[in-house]
């Protein structure tokens, strides 16, 4: 058994095993993107002393002369034969910014969860009933059939009074007293990189206040078919990644009712958006089969499940309501988002675009709903990308190249890196300017040394090692534009531009035939209709229909908890809701082709 000593503590390990393994393994934080398989370059650490590999070709790639002079390593690619210490580089505590509001639309309240108050007759020595007969005539219910009712039953002779908490109009819980103030819901918002919680007031039909997080899955890959590999290959990599997204919504529950001084008990049920991979995670049921042909998912209709079976700690009684889905990767999420904008009944044509790692689409026609889901991704959240890093304090965000470079980060912060809206801004810019070219190729300093509004940039374009860049930053250190970062976007552009294309014919629909482009999820909402066009994500006939409407999916939970028409709509909904698998159309790979161009 050897040792790795960090500087503050010393974690056994076996010989055999990568550094990244055994650094998640003894949960030390680092964020492996592309799951571990040496694809993103971001597992970058420090060896200070130790028998390690030598440096691989793949590292090579990655790593600055500077880096491997300094003994940096990819900890996903570096094997030690001994004791090892090392030093970490990135920071686990950066304040991420994450989309937690959206559009509310109105809609009847009529919540499935509600509380009705009894005043009970004790039994008499002339009406010696059992209280399991006194309390059925009051709450008309048969207590022979659930055994955890009936042992309540002892707690609630103290008072006159008594509650009974109901879900769809069904007896879930007994409560002493008169507890009609107290009744709480939660929504979540699971997304491969954030979650998002709300406490609703079901009483008042309000939400209270929210709380988030980076979904802390996140160290197992950024996206959900790295999740899926690092599941496939970890002996208990379900139960790993099911733990940790259980703990996160336990512990921004605990956030929620610390601010707003109630009680976890008080909390009767947790409605749950979430893409299908992370509710199979949160199910703990094996998404293996979501990762390969023909991709069909364990899973995709709404769920009713005893929040103590997850160990989501809320009400001894609660329940945890999952929104349906439509396929592995049209999840509920999307259909959440579908009843937001209200689509099936639209009697227009409407683009739904939820823009992340994948990019999920749904066309109204009318209200007749066709969808399909394309591989855009991590560039677009920032990973991948030689500077890149997701939206945090000092991640540069929007950038605009006039006679100077301009540039705003997150948190007015000193420049640390590039999130997703700032490299499609960046791209975009470089594309108006003429200096990238249609293939996306960054033109040679040479070209524009003689041009009048363009030579102050020749100094930005640098050629090295038979690489070029685009620096946009040079303050302490460098931040630029890579040929492989432009390729990495590219690939997005032409995935989600394809979609929409795609979505269009198969409804016999021309593109300038759309009404409204409707713009959703965390990633969306931070990018400008300019850099969406401008990089040509989305087509520049519809620049002026475009719409933004926040965390659809975070709406779509809270709508469940405060309708049950919204439920039954949502059921219907993703059943109404045609996925198309973009790769069976016919001259697909030739219109892919054609849309990565600038």
């Amino acid at each position: 058994m050897s040792l790795l000593y960090d500087g503050d503590q010393y974690y056994k390990f076996e010989v055999g095993r990568n550094l990244l393994d055994i650094i998640q393994s003894n949960n030390l934080g680092m964020e492996s993107p592309c799951g571990g398989k040496g694809l993103c370059g971001k597992c970058k650490i420090k060896i200070l002393n130790g028998n390690v590999n030598s440096l691989t070709d793949e590292e090579v790639k990655f790593l600055s002369k500077e880096e491997i002079d300094n003994n940096i390593r990819l900890g996903c690619l570096v094997y030690p034969k001994g004791d090892i210490h090392v030093e970490f580089l990135n920071k686990k505590d950066l304040n991420h910014k994450i989309l937690v509001d959206g559009y509310m639309p109105n809609f009847k309240k009529n919540p499935i969860l509600t509380k009705i108050v009894h005043k009970i007759e004790k039994p008499t020595l002339q009406n010696n009933l059992s209280y399991e007969e006194i309390f059925g005539k009051y709450f008309k219910y048969d207590f022979k059939e659930d055994y955890k009712l009936l042992k309540e039953l002892p707690n609630l002779l103290e008072y006159e009074k008594c509650t009974g908490v109901y879900l769809d109009d069904k007896l879930i819980g007994l409560e002493s007293n008169d507890t009609c103030d107290k009744l709480y819901s939660v929504a979540v918002d699971i997304g491969t990189t954030t979650v998002v919680c709300s406490l609703i007031d079901i009483k008042n039909q309000c939400e209270l206040s929210c709380e988030s997080e980076v979904n802390p899955q996140k160290e197992y890959g950024l996206d959900v078919l790295s999740r899926i590999h690092f599941i496939k290959n970890k002996e208990n990599g379900l139960e790993v990644l099911n733990k940790l997204i259980i703990n996160c919504i336990n512990k921004l529950i605990v956030k929620l009712c610390e601010n707003n001084s109630i009680s976890r008990k008080d909390i009767y049920e947790v409605s749950i958006a979430a893409n299908t991979t992370m509710m199979h995670i949160l199910l703990n049921i094996n998404p293996i089969s979501i990762g390969k042909s023909p991709y069909s998912p364990i899973l995709v209709k709404s769920k009713n499940i005893s929040s103590k079976d997850l160990g989501i700690e809320i009400s001894n009684f609660g329940s945890v309501y999952l929104l349906p889905g439509v396929s592995s990767y049209i999840g509920a999420d999307i259909v959440a988002g579908v009843c937001v904008c209200d689509l099936k009944e639209a009697d227009k044509n409407v683009l739904f675009i939820d823009i992340g790692t994948n990019g999920e689409m749904v066309l109204s026609k009318k209200g007749e709903l066709v969808s399909c889901s394309c591989a855009a991704g991590p560039a677009l959240e920032g990973m991948n990308i030689s500077c890149g890093m997701r939206a945090g304090d000092g991640a540069i965000e929007n950038i605009k190249i006039e006679d100077k470079i301009n540039i705003n980060t997150i948190g007015d912060k000193y420049p640390i890196g590039i999130c997703g809206s700032g490299i499609v801004d960046a791209i975009s810019e470089l594309a108006r300017l003429k200096l990238i070219g249609k293939t996306g190729r960054i033109v040679k300093k040479e070209t524009i040394k003689d041009d009048e509004k363009l030579s102050h940039l020749s100094e930005c374009i640098v050629d090295e090692n038979k690489k070029r860049r685009f620096i946009i930053s040079k303050l302490d250190n460098e931040i630029s534009i890579t040929q492989e970062d432009i390729r990495q976007v590219q690939l997005a552009k032409g995935a989600i531009l394809s979609g929409i294309y795609a979505l269009a014919d198969k409804v016999s629909m021309d593109i300038n035939e759309l009404d409204e482009v409707i713009i959703a999820g965390q990633f969306g909402k931070h990018l400008s209709v300019e850099s969406l066009v401008g990089v040509g994500i989305i087509p520049k006939e519809l620049k002026e229909k475009i719409t933004y409407i926040g965390n659809s999916s975070k709406t779509g939970a809270i709508m469940s908890l405060l309708s049950r028409d919204i439920r039954k709509s949502m059921d219907f909904i993703a059943s109404d809701i045609n996925y198309f698998e973009l790769s069976t159309k016919e001259g697909y790979e030739r219109l892919f082709t054609d849309c990565l161009k600038f």
